[in-house]
């Protein structure tokens, strides 16, 4: 037996009764791997499937940057993207279209993932263009000057994406400040200022063997799994460096307003939330269900349903390593804001009254038990939560803990979550559309004077 799977540690491991779902009925479990240079390798093995997803996953995004490099963590993304010294751009492309498999990469505030998702038979051809994207790209000065007029293009597509643009403002009044408030694409100014240097540096110093994991779900000979990670990522000496501390962000309650001559407005409320630590998370996943994250959720209901003030709203929690927030977004007539912002301060005031029902709560968490387990049916959504988990340094629950976290929720668990997002004053608002500040402020003022 090789060192590699010597060194796998085998982990949760739990069956699903009375389920139809193949994928529930099979063993489920995780393994730990390290790779020869110290990365971490992270796996799921799914028997029934013919598909395997693999993702790269570097703790880095726009939370690690600052206002002088605003966007590098992206910019880095589509880089490596743009050919690399054994392959161009096209051919990239081109040798992953030839298997009929896809390959993607996306940044985020807190991380930056590169995933393929491919037939089993053609996981060696995966693994050696992911590598060599990650190992060996060229970063050509022409190519950034390129991409530099396609990523100010990108900035202005989400410009012109109203419901993009409430949510970033949201988040720029809330951190006020910190990094976690800077947009992930950056700003032309800042995107402009990057030089090949910048790009070289930053990746050297923070794609670390301490950031990166790899994650696969799907179908796959272990073996032959950690050979070819080992074989086309183990050689390489990636640096060892101290996570950066970054500080804790404070919840700043504030409102903005952005003008747009559209013919709807955008509102978002943004309420302090929590981190992803712990069981805390399923009695907000809980919340969020009966607030306003389903069509039968009694924002919907009110708002869409009874009033027909609204056709898009919803609420939706956020979490970070050591922040977290709830967020209510509806668009909507600019003549009806009053009443909705009315409606909407009602209802919350209702949850803080008299919290939920016992079966409101059952309904909702067989909801969640639902959807946790439709999405264990998809790989990539496997790859994902493996690979979220792993970077983080969070405990991967087997089926059995997740479902046995959310039976146990009960009605005082729903209370404290309740008066935790809810009671006091830790909540900020954003509007973008052609209105005006005062009205958005009197908004603000109304909700801030009115909650309980």
């Amino acid at each position: 037996m090789s060192k590699e799977i010597i060194s796998a540690k085998r982990k949760d491991i739990f069956v699903i009764k009375k389920s139809t779902s193949n994928l529930a009925r099979e063993i489920i479990m995780h393994k730990k791997f390290i790779l020869n240079n110290g990365i971490k390798v992270i796996t799921r093995k799914l028997s029934h499937v013919r598909s395997v997803s693999i993702g790269i996953w570097v703790r880095t995004g726009s939370v690690s940057e600052n206002i002088y490099n605003n966007g590098i963590s992206h910019f880095i993304e589509h880089m490596l993207f743009k050919g690399t010294f054994d392959r161009t751009a096209k051919e990239i492309a081109s040798d992953m279209d030839s298997i009929g498999g896809q390959i993607n990469a996306f940044t985020s505030k807190e991380y930056t993932c590169y995933y393929s998702k491919v037939l089993d038979s053609h996981m060696d051809i995966a693994i050696d263009i992911l590598s060599d994207m990650i190992l060996n790209s060229k970063f050509d000065e022409n190519d950034i000057i390129k991409e530099k007029s396609v990523i100010y293009e990108e900035i202005s597509m989400y410009e012109d994406s109203p419901e993009d643009l409430v949510y970033d403002s949201l988040s720029k009044v809330i951190f006020n400040g910190h990094s976690l408030g800077l947009p992930i694409l950056g700003t032309q100014d800042s995107i402009e200022s990057l030089s090949k240097q910048d790009l070289v540096n930053y990746m050297k110093t923070n794609y670390n063997r301490d950031s990166i994991a790899i994650a696969v779900a799907g179908s796959f000979d272990e073996s032959n799994l950690i050979k070819e990670l080992n074989r086309k990522f183990g050689w390489y000496a990636f640096e060892s460096s101290d996570e950066r501390n970054i500080e804790k962000p404070i919840f700043h309650s504030n409102y903005i307003y952005r003008s747009k001559d559209i013919e709807q407005i955008h509102l978002c409320i943004g309420f302090n939330g929590v981190a992803n630590d712990g069981d805390i998370i399923y009695p907000l996943y809980i919340l969020n269900n009966i607030f306003g994250g389903s069509m039968s959720s009694r924002l919907f209901q009110i708002i869409r349903e009874e009033h027909g003030l609204a056709y898009s709203i919803y609420s939706h929690p956020s979490f970070y390593k050591n922040f977290g927030l709830f967020t209510i977004y509806v668009s909507l007539n600019p003549s009806q804001l009053k009443k909705v912002t009315e409606l909407i301060t009602i209802e919350i005031n209702k949850l803080v009254n008299n919290y939920i029902t016992k079966e409101e709560l059952n309904r909702a968490k067989e909801q969640l038990k639902g959807n946790y387990i439709l999405g264990l049916e998809s790989t990539s959504s496997i790859m994902t939560m493996l690979g979220k988990y792993e970077i983080f340094g969070k405990k991967i629950k087997s089926i059995g803990e997740v479902l046995k976290s959310i039976d146990s929720v009960n009605m005082s668990d729903m209370e404290n979550i309740i008066n935790k997002i809810f009671k006091g004053d830790k909540f900020s608002l954003s509007i973008v559309g052609k209105l005006d500040e005062n009205t958005t402020k009197e908004s603000f003022e109304y909700i801030k004077d009115n909650l309980l």
